[in-house]
Parts: structure tokens; C-alpha cells; sequence
């Protein structure tokens, strides 16, 4: 079993094969945050890029877990000068972690760090977990027509930005599940601060009425378990 959870923002959790995963863990500062900092666990943490409210407290929750970061070379390496121990991918470069077979993929988006540092490119990432179910967190992305190709790999969870602004907005959102349809879809990065702001509701009833998908909307703190 696979549970995922949303922290609010681009925050997740990921419970599977016994292992504590977070992606892109921005609690402090983040305003629909359902937990504190130091109540989350954590063995390997996942940065999509590295904007501040993506990067968020890895290097804190880092320290306090150990837990090994798993990001681009540019970003490993500017965490490695913090002391935090690192894995280093590529878009397009898979690897066996011991909670699956992850995968970067493309992301349209920006990466610089906060304290002005590159950050390389920004990524997504595919997550083939031990029972075989396929996970796609798309990150901070627009619309890109390779996300059929992903697609084609046969997900069984899409997570999508649908904020609009930095990122997908709700049409460019329903274009991408259908380009990738899968059998279910969490949206995330809406309504955090009034800029991205969105009637999910209304995003859900539209996804689920041209597509098969089935829409989960979550509050912060809320999980889908994957079976």
C-alpha cells in the first residue's frame, strides 16, 4: 500500500514500502501547512527545483532525519555545501532507491535557489513504487505536449499544479490529464495566497465530465491510499 498526503502548497508525503518520502517540504511559510516542521518524517526527500517554496525546510528536516536528498547535480551540490548528504539525477535518468524506481522528467519552469545560486533545471518526478503503481508528480510545470509520453507508461496517480500564474492554470490542467490519463489525479499549488487562488471544485466537475480520471480533492493533511 501507498499513501499519499498532502501538506499543502507543493508539499507531499508519500508512505510506501515502509519508507517516509516528502516532496518538496515547505512548512514554514506556508500559510495552508496542516503540520509543523519538526513533527514530519522523513528517509529521502525529493526537490522538484529550487525555489524557496519548493526547496522550503529540506535542509532542516534533513539535518534532524538524516534523510538523503534527491534532486539535480546543481541543487546536490549547493546542498552538499550545507552538509546534507544528496543523490543527484538528471531529467530523463531513473534509479533503483529502496522505495522505488524514480525517474525526473521534464518540467517547464525556472530553479533558481534562494540565495540566488543556479539551480539547474527544474524537474517532475515518476515514481514506480515496489507494488508497480506509477505515481507522477508534475511539480511546478505549464502545459508540455511530452506529457503524453508519460503518460504512455500507464499512471495510476497524477499530481498537478492547477494555480495558474507560475504554473498550470485549471484548462492547461485539464489538457494535461488528458494527455496522460491517469486513474486518478490530486491538484495542488491553488489557493495557498490569493494570486493562485481556484475553484477546485469546479476543476474537478469539468475534469471528471470529459475525462474517465477520478479527482480527489484534498484538504492539507488529507491522504489517497493507493492499493
Amino acid at each position: 500500500m501507498t499513501k499519499v498526503t498532502w501538506l499543502g502548497h507543493a508539499s507531499m508525503a508519500i508512505e510506501t514500502a515502509n519508507y517516509h518520502v516528502l516532496v518538496d517540504p515547505f512548512i514554514n511559510g506556508n500559510p495552508a501547512a496542516p503540520v509543523k516542521e519538526e513533527e514530519l518524517k522523513a528517509d529521502f526527500i525529493l526537490v522538484s527545483h529550487g525555489h524557496g517554496d519548493h526547496v522550503g525546510d529540506t535542509i532542516s528536516i534533513a539535518k534532524r532525519t538524516n534523510a538523503l536528498v534527491i534532486t539535480n547535480f546543481e541543487i546536490s551540490n549547493w546542498l552538499n555545501n550545507h552538509g546534507i548528504r544528496t543523490h543527484p539525477q538528471h531529467i530523463g535518468g531513473g534509479y533503483r532507491h529502496p522505495f522505488g524506481y524514480l525517474k525526473l522528467t521534464q518540467a517547464l519552469h525556472g530553479s533558481g535557489l534562494p540565495d540566488g545560486s543556479y539551480g539547474g533545471n527544474p524537474a517532475g518526478f515518476l515514481l514506480t513504487t515496489h507494488e508497480g503503481r506509477k505515481i507522477y508528480l508534475a511539480c511546478d510545470t505549464g502545459l508540455f505536449g511530452d506529457m503524453r509520453l508519460i503518460g504512455e507508461e500507464g499512471i495510476d496517480l497524477a499530481v498537478l499544479p492547477i494555480g495558474d500564474n507560475f504554473t498550470m492554470g485549471p484548462e492547461d490542467a485539464l489538457r494535461a490529464v488528458k494527455l496522460i490519463q491517469p486513474r486518478h489525479v490530486i491538484p495542488i499549488h491553488y489557493n495557498t495566497w490569493d494570486l493562485i487562488a481556484q475553484d477546485v471544485h469546479a476543476w474537478k466537475a469539468k475534469v471528471e465530465a470529459e475525462t474517465s480520471t477520478q479527482v480527489h480533492v484534498l484538504a492539507p493533511g488529507q491522504s489517497l491510499e493507493l492499493s
